[in-house]
């Protein structure tokens, strides 16, 4: 299995953002803004197709750099 992807707010560029509010981590996990989100590449592939198809929105995290 691979390596899982960490998707952390505080990481993200878009954090505070109107962008921020139609991410699909909060759309999905109602998640506190304290908690980082922890997928496998799998899931993070079916994200990325929920996504692609309209189902859900995209995943926009952007790591800060």
């Amino acid at each position: 299995m691979s390596n899982p992807i960490t998707i952390s707010c505080h990481d993200c560029s878009m954090l505070d953002t109107p962008t921020c509010e139609d991410c699909v981590v909060s759309f999905i996990l109602d998640r506190a803004p304290d908690d980082a989100v922890v997928i496998d590449a799998q899931e993070a592939r079916a994200v990325r197709m929920l996504g692609d198809v309209g189902l859900v929105p995209r995943l926009r995290h952007v790591v800060n750099g």
